[in-house]
């Protein structure tokens, strides 16, 4: 099924990324994408999309032209309607000036059925961005609110520094793993990534080489199964993992065991995420600094992303696979 999403503008790249894990991306503008998908429910996953509608067609940006592509595609409704239109900020071409309302009013008169706008049972949606009009159905909307309920801060064991749910939930979705998967965090900290991949189905498995941290992690998530071992020795046979995620250790404080500073722990820890991961699948890694140097010597670099956290933090998101 050709789906339309409306992406979050929290960040550039990862939003449209994490489309990955749910079907093919066949077009996209600014803030939109269209995603040939088999199945519409794996959309409820996303963390960095806002509306998933059924894809009815696209155009140019302009009254006419939407108004032609209404006339063909001649939509007729048992179920009262609402039509809405949204401009992307700074996506529109400024030789644009028709109004969203414009577009919301060809959507009420254009299509055979009941408009009300307060309680509608179906919902038609316009996006414009850059030179494209995006026309759909709406499925569904993603409760982004259902993440801060999960605020770190709320867990039972709390630990200063760690990754937020929706941050949590698109890194799983950029392995593309599924329900049954095992997914494995050699550095679980406080347990926030396997919480959110238990939420999707998956086979958690965490260890951290600070006791204080598994022990922290048990109360967090009492289904993993979670132990104390060092990320570069890891008690796994090889490619035996289907997807591991992890945020690497930002502080030379940090308890290693085997290594001495974190460019070796970086490079150890590599190696070992390599041994264990199956053929063909993949690793999402999160550093405080570039080491694509480093992880281009021991597995193959898919994407490069970054998420600005504060003035002084900024995450490094590598997607890797054998």
């Amino acid at each position: 099924m050709r789906l339309l999403f409306e992406l979050s503008g929290e960040n550039q790249t990862l939003p449209l990324a994490e489309l990955e894990c749910i079907g093919k991306v066949i077009d996209c503008r600014l803030q939109v994408a269209v995603v040939e998908a088999p199945d519409p429910n794996e959309a409820h996953r996303l963390a960095m999309t806002q509306v998933v509608s059924g894809y009815l067609g696209e155009c140019e940006p302009t009254i006419p032209a939407f108004q032609k592509l209404l006339k063909d595609l001649g939509i007729e409704t048992c179920e009262s309607f609402a039509g809405r239109a949204k401009k992307i900020h700074g996506g529109c071409l400024e030789r644009n000036p028709s109004s969203q309302r414009e577009f919301e009013k060809l959507i009420g008169t254009m299509i055979s059925g009941t408009v009300s706008l307060n309680k509608p049972e179906t919902e038609y949606r316009a996006v414009l961005s850059e030179d494209r009009c995006f026309f759909g159905k709406v499925l569904f909307k993603i409760d982004r609110g259902a993440y801060d309920i999960r605020n770190p801060g709320k867990r039972i064991f709390f630990h200063p520094g760690v990754m937020m749910p929706r941050m949590a939930r698109t890194l799983i979705n950029l392995t593309c793993s599924h329900t049954g998967d095992v997914v494995l965090d050699p550095f679980c900290g406080t347990g926030g990534i396997l919480i959110e991949a238990e939420m999707l189905g998956m086979q958690t498995l965490g260890s951290d080489f600070d006791p204080m941290m598994v022990r922290g992690s048990l109360q967090n998530v009492p289904k993993a199964h979670l132990m104390l071992a060092d990320a570069t020795h890891q008690p796994f046979a090889n490619h035996s993992i289907d997807a591991v995620v992890t945020d690497f250790p930002y502080g030379q404080s940090v308890c290693i065991k085997k290594t001495d500073t974190m460019t070796r722990l970086y490079a150890d820890t590599l190696d070992e995420i390599n041994r264990v991961l199956r053929n063909g699948h993949r690793a999402v890694v999160v550093t405080h600094k570039d080491i694509s140097d480093i992880a281009a010597a021991h597995m193959t670099i898919l994407q490069h992303h970054e998420q600005r956290v504060h003035k002084s933090l900024v995450r490094r998101i590598l997607v890797l696979t054998q």
